[in-house]
């Protein structure tokens, strides 16, 4: 469409432009903010007359016949563009273009026009065809006069902040062929299929995250009103996130199944197994169900899918056999290109892939595969992505060069074993290779990387391989993301990274280097995001950081050898742990970064000092503060009140003095505090109770804190681990302690204490899936420990070392799941608790150094997991219970008890049981001790004891007589002490005469010989029921 001629005389141009619409386009450019010129064509003075015709402008066309403005498009870079941000924007869309009457096609997409009301004079613009107003962020109600533009075939509002409540306004738009409404809240337009039903040409809709409202009707009814039909035409839906659940969508689409070609149902709740009637849309060539509830397995109907091009069906419930997945798809092996059941419960072994030729994308991470490649796995050899990790495969390696245009392969989380095959080297079209987390060995040497010249991301973590590169090597490739933790490649710092200048991600943790950093280092990247050189003996100084790292990043240099003063860092970071170092001085120039959401601090560990900087207003997204073990004084500065996100603070072996600020009673998330060894003062405060209810662990022990427990310190119901030991609290134990809720229940926690943060980098040595794991130093069983892993399941409560007085309250019996209770070194009076059998968890008790009294309770004995017992140095008296647990411990777990008896200590006195020396008189032997020792022996005792003997004898006697060959064995007993080789020789030559001869000794000694063991027996049995009557006493 030209709209500028040439007279045929000179270079005289004539203008086709229409005056009053280039008035209205420049009125349109004044609302416009253009930072990249994007329309500096648009001459606006009567000196730029190469620029007077609107008609050549960027985005103008006009009618070669009529010179009206046709199309206006001014739509910006695609968020996948590296242009991305050169948009144009602007607060309103300028109503002056009203007065392009003659405009079929608009489009303003992709650019900033954040509007806070849609722009209802488009409603008037009824020659338009197009109208694509995407990503704007435009706010507001969509106006229903959109229905007065009859003529449009194209309308895409998708990317803004819009609520329609009806669509019913669609119905006179009669030749739609696409809509897009995706982003718009149509959670009130519950006419929304019965609209789109009537737009009988429409080939393309797409409506993800529109919060659809659920339809509940039954598939057995029609769905369509009798004045209209389904769109037969409709080729292509998207309704993705939108929370469906219910099984009528399911219906809808098989009436629509003559022409679908793709369908997007992902990030919805759909259960249940997938429908058979997908099977029979014999079109579909697109099936994407991703992020749902499915179960089961393929319905074998998608046998006719002859056309399936790509199925996606990662993060379900799927649990059927691979093998049967893919003998339900050969209906699509000569079309099927992507196959994507990543995160599901699929089993079985890698089956045989090689009559699906046309597959290039395969995705089977997280999901429970086991056994080995199989050996025609290779054949595939149009594949471009392979994903197998997160499973159990075990094995070696197969040649993976024999696919030759393999882009990505991740091997990561298997079981894997044997070596790296060089033949690796040869796949010049890889990016991406991540073989971490397997059991791979070897060496690995300049010849694995000979051709992989387009390689981005090399992530070899948690293998048992040794990097071995000459000195002067030079990949030929430039990574991006650089992942070798936990591998072999020291001592000396790697000189091969100097040729890499453009990663953004560099794990080399825990390699085994023991060498200076090199200065080069800091220089190398200027897009380096995240660095984590933890665990190796790096010295050197860190020098300032604002300008070498990017925003938003994460740093870990800990358990290493730096030194000098804590570095200057980027304005926004994530992460940062410089703990176990050698840094010191002040932490100063902190203030001038922010913590973003997640955040996490860790400089313990090191030699810092000086008072904490009062700068910590503008960091109330840092989740975790940890400056542990250092040498910092002073007062807590109030700005920590700021931090109102912070879940995790720790600042124990520190100098720090005074109270803790009151703000503090605002980081309302707080889950652990561990102020202990300092040289806090003042009052427990009571807003520790009221406030920061979420508490898990507490401790402040080893500081000088004095006064009483305020009773409101048993508002913290999930408290497990409390801990006030060691300072100077007074007053008594509050009767409360029954509202500590975790330590009343029993078997309720985790193993551990974890805290989400936002993923900021796919690989992260100190932390775990995407969580910070946290800690604590706890005394347990009368040594202090650092308790990580199991940390949540710890239940203590530890007051020792303080000046409490009073009675043990009883109601602590009933903390039931309480491990250590030590209540050590007070000036605790009364019993010891009578119902303590109830906390039949308890581990560890130290009540020692106070002033209980009485007996210890006979509920004691019930304790059956005590291992640590100390109730030493009290006023404890009576005789301590029976128990196989209670006897077991040492006296000194009892002594300085001096009413306190029985064993382990000294018998008690009058104890009958107690073993006792015979008195021994003028006459011999008290014959009275003599009868008490005998009194169980009585008549009845000899009856019995004959009337044993003869039926013993005869049960023996009898038995040889009529068992010749126990005659055998037990005449050749009786004589091998005698002469054994005599009668191993002769007693085939002499048998007869042996046996007389041995009834007559049997005759003789056998009486004799049970006599004397039955007497023996007799003293035996005495003894032990004497011993048994002292020990129930």
């Amino acid at each position: 469409m030209v709209a500028t001629t040439s007279s045929g005389f000179g270079d005289v141009k004539v203008m086709r432009c229409i005056d009053r619409e280039r008035r209205a386009l420049l009125d349109f450019k004044r609302g416009i903010v253009d930072n990249y010129g994007r329309l500096s064509s648009w001459g606006s003075t009567e000196k730029e007359d190469d620029k007077r015709d609107c008609c050549t402008w960027e985005g103008v066309h006009c009618s070669n016949r009529t010179g009206h403005v046709l199309i206006l498009d001014l739509h910006g870079p695609s968020n996948y563009d590296p242009n991305h941000s050169q948009r144009l924007s602007g607060q309103n869309i300028s109503s002056s273009l009203l007065e392009l009457q003659h405009l079929s096609y608009l489009d303003l997409s992709f650019n900033n026009f954040r509007s806070s009301t849609f722009p209802k004079f488009i409603s008037s613009l009824s020659r338009l065809t197009h109208l694509n107003l995407a990503m704007n962020g435009i706010y507001g109600m969509v106006p229903h006069q959109l229905g007065n533009l009859t003529n449009l075939r194209y309308l895409d509002l998708e990317g803004n902040y819009l609520n329609v409540t009806k669509l019913e306004w669609l119905s006179h738009i009669r030749h739609l062929r696409y809509l897009g409404l995706s982003g718009a809240d149509l959670s009130k337009a519950v006419d929304w299929q019965q609209a789109i039903n009537k737009l009988p040409l429409l080939t393309e809709l797409r409506l993800h995250h529109c919060q659809l409202p659920q339809t509940t009707i039954p598939p057995s009814l029609d769905l369509f009103p009798t004045n209209s039909s389904p769109s037969m035409s409709l080729s292509v839906i998207g309704l993705s996130g939108n929370n469906l659940v219910s099984s009528s969508i399911y219906h809808w689409l098989c009436n629509l199944s003559a022409s679908l070609i793709s369908i997007d149902l992902s990030e919805n709740y759909l259960r249940g197994p997938i429908p058979d009637a997908f099977g029979y849309m014999l079109s579909l060539e697109d099936v994407e169900l991703s992020v749902n509830s499915l179960d089961g397995g393929i319905p074998k109907s998608f046998g006719n899918l002859s056309r399936l091009h790509s199925l996606q069906l990662s993060q379900n419930n799927l649990n059927e056999q691979l093998p049967h997945i893919l003998q339900n798809l050969m209906g699509a092996e000569n079309s099927l290109e992507i196959l994507n059941l990543e995160q599901n419960q699929i089993s079985g072994s890698l089956p045989d892939f090689t009559k699906f030729l046309s597959l290039k994308e395969l995705y089977l991470g997280r999901n429970t595969l086991n056994g080995s490649f199989p050996i025609n796995f290779g054949r595939i050899s149009n594949l471009n992505f392979l994903d197998v990790s997160s499973n159990q495969i075990s094995g070696p390696l197969p040649d993976i060069s024999v696919f030759p245009l393999l882009r990505e392969l991740n091997l990561s989380y298997n079981r894997l074993q044997g070596i790296l095959p060089k033949s690796i080297g040869q796949l010049s079209k890889l990016e991406i290779l991540d073989a971490s987390l397997n059991s791979l060995e070897g060496i690995i040497c300049e010849s694995h990387f000979s051709n992989l010249y387009n390689l981005k991301t090399l992530i070899l973590s948690y293998n048992s391989v040794v990097l071995d590169f000459s000195s002067d090597w030079t990949p030929p490739f430039r990574l991006t993301v650089i992942g070798l933790s936990n591998s072999c490649m020291g001592p000396h710092f790697p000189k091969w990274l100097r040729t890499q200048n453009n990663f953004s991600q560099l794990d080399i943790s825990c390699v085994g280097i023991s060498d200076t950093i090199p200065d080069w280092f800091w220089d190398l990247s200027p897009r380096l995001q995240f660095l984590n050189l933890s665990y190796n003996q790096i010295s050197g100084i860190v020098p300032n950081l604002s300008l070498r790292l990017v925003d938003f990043s994460v740093i870990d240099l800990s358990s290493n050898c730096f030194n000098g003063s804590i570095p200057s860092l980027p304005p926004n970071v994530v992460t940062v742990n410089l703990s176990k170092n050698k840094f010191l001085g002040s932490i100063s120039s902190l203030c001038r970064s922010h913590f973003w959401s997640g955040g996490f601090l860790d400089l313990s560990d090191n030699f810092l000092s000086g008072e904490l900087p009062d700068c910590w207003t503008n960091n109330e997204d840092l989740n975790i503060l940890n400056l542990d073990n250092n040498y910092f004084s002073g007062k807590i500065p109030s700005s920590i009140g700021n931090l109102r996100f912070l879940k995790s603070l720790h600042l124990r072996k520190n100098n720090f003095v005074g109270e803790l600020p009151s703000s503090l009673q605002e980081c309302t998330e707080l889950i652990v505090i561990d102020l202990s060894e300092n040289k806090f003062a003042g009052k427990i405060p009571t807003w520790i109770g009221t406030h920061l209810t979420k508490l898990i662990v507490l401790s402040l022990c080893v500081n000088e804190f004095y006064g009483s427990i305020p009773p409101n310190i048993c508002h913290l119901e999930y408290i497990q681990i409390l801990d006030f030991s060691q300072n100077n609290i007074s007053g008594t134990i509050p009767m409360c302690f029954n509202n500590f809720t975790s330590l009343v229940q029993k078997n309720t926690s985790s193993g551990t204490i974890e805290f989400q943060r936002i993923e900021y980098a796919k690989f992260d040595a100190f932390f775990v899936g995407g969580k910070y794991m946290d800690f604590a130093l706890v005394q347990w069983k009368g040594k202090p420990r650092k308790y990580k892993k199991i940390l949540g399941l710890l239940k203590i409560i530890d007051l020792s070392c303080n000046k409490l007085v009073g009675e043990i309250p009883q109601n602590i019996a009933s903390l039931r799941g309480l491990l250590n209770l030590n209540l050590s070194r007070n000036h605790l009076t009364g019993t010891i608790i009578r119902r303590i059998g109830e906390m039949e968890t308890l581990e560890c008790l130290d009540l020692s150094m106070n002033q209980l009294s009485g007996e210890i309770p006979t509920d004691i004995a019930r304790l059956s997991s005590l291992s640590v017992l100390d109730l030493s140095d009290n006023n404890l008296s009576g005789k301590i219970p029976s128990s196989t647990q209670l006897q077991s411990f040492n006296a000194s777990s009892y002594a300085g008890n001096p009413d306190l008896c029985g064993l382990p200590l000294p018998k008690c006195q009058g104890d009958e049981t107690a073993a006792r020396v015979p008195a021994v008189t003028d006459h011999g032997i008290d014959n009275n001790f003599v009868e008490n020792e005998d009194k169980l022996v009585t008549f009845g005792f000899y009856v019995s004891m004959v009337l044993g003997f003869i039926l013993s004898f005869w049960a023996v006697f009898g038995t040889l007589l009529l068992k010749r060959s126990w005659q055998h064995a037990y005449f050749q007993f009786l004589n091998a002490t005698k002469d054994w080789i005599y009668v191993t020789t002769a007693v085939y030559a002499a048998r007869l005469q042996r046996k007389l001869t041995s009834y007559m000794v049997w005759y003789i000694i056998f009486p004799f010989y049970y006599f004397s063991s039955i007497s023996v027996c007799v003293k035996k049995q005495h003894r032990m029921i004497s011993l048994f009557i002292t020990t129930d006493d």
